[in-house]
Formats: structure tokens, sequence, C-alpha cells
């Protein structure tokens, strides 16, 4: 049976994905208020955008991971900018950022780095009631040992 994926354009701005089996009355439904709660808010309604599938199950999958994207990512797919949806799929987190373009740094900086004696935590140690100290990793120290650019190995 077809199923479609939809992105739909509120009145406030936002967007709202969703799938159905048959596009056009699930539009009219949306429209008249008897869609979803987040349309049924935001009236009137516009389809920006639709894929159409041979399976509905295969378009219910699309809808839940669209609707994980950023408003940013869903605009590309919109206008169709493929690069643009690329780029927006790379994670932008710290560490991705680190293994990227932990080139730039040199080894030997990564070294220096990891054979820091004086990086520490305090720790209390319960049997004993004195503090103990243990050596905590940073990202950078992290990095380094997962990515492993230098060749060699660190002792912590």
């Amino acid at each position: 049976m077809i199923g479609y994926m939809y992105i739909l354009e509120c009145a406030d701005g936002s967007y709202y994905t969703g799938s159905t089996k048959d596009i056009e009355k699930r539009i009219a439904e949306h429209q008249n208020g008897l869609g979803a709660n987040h349309t049924k808010k935001r009236l009137p309604v516009t389809l920006v955008y639709y894929e159409k599938y041979d399976r509905i199950d295969t378009a219910f999958y699309r809808e839940k991971q669209v609707q994980g994207w950023s408003r940013a990512k869903k605009e590309a797919l919109i206008k169709g900018e493929v690069d643009e949806l690329h780029k927006l799929s790379e994670c932008q987190n710290e560490t991705h950022w680190l293994e990227r373009y932990s080139s730039a740094f040199d080894c030997a900086q990564a070294s220096e780095q990891n054979s820091n004696p004086e990086r520490s935590r305090r720790v209390n140690n319960e049997n004993e009631n004195q503090a103990v100290t243990e050596p905590f990793d940073t990202a950078q120290d992290k990095l380094s040992r997962r990515v492993g650019r230098c060749k060699k190995e660190y002792k912590f």
C-alpha cells in the first residue's frame, strides 16, 4: 500500500512532519482542524514537502527519522539542498570536532598533555579517611588514546 511522508508549514512558521496513506485526505483533515494537536493550534497549514513510498511502514519510518532533525536540516530537505543536508548531518559535538581536526595538534603536544602528573582529582578513601589522588581523563586524553594518531602508547 502506498505511503507518504510529508512536511507542513504552520501559520506560526513551525514545521509538522507526518505520514499517511492518503495525502490529499490528510492535508484536508489538518486544514479543517481534525489533524494533530500541533497543526490544530497553528492553522492554516501549507504542504511544503512530501515523499512517496511503496509501503506505509517505510513512510512511517522516514517520518520518525525526519522528526528528529533540526529545523535547518528540514529546510535543506525542503529546498532540495543535498550538499547542505550532508553538512548538517555531521556530528557537531566536541568529541567529533577533536577527532576530525586533531591532525592540527602536534603529537608531541598530545604526549606532553598526557604525561602531566599534576592533572588529578581528589577522591575520598573511605577505609583510611585520607584523601588520595587519581588521574582523570580530559577529552584530549581520551582522544589521544582512542585515535592513536601518533602510533604511540601513553602510560597513565
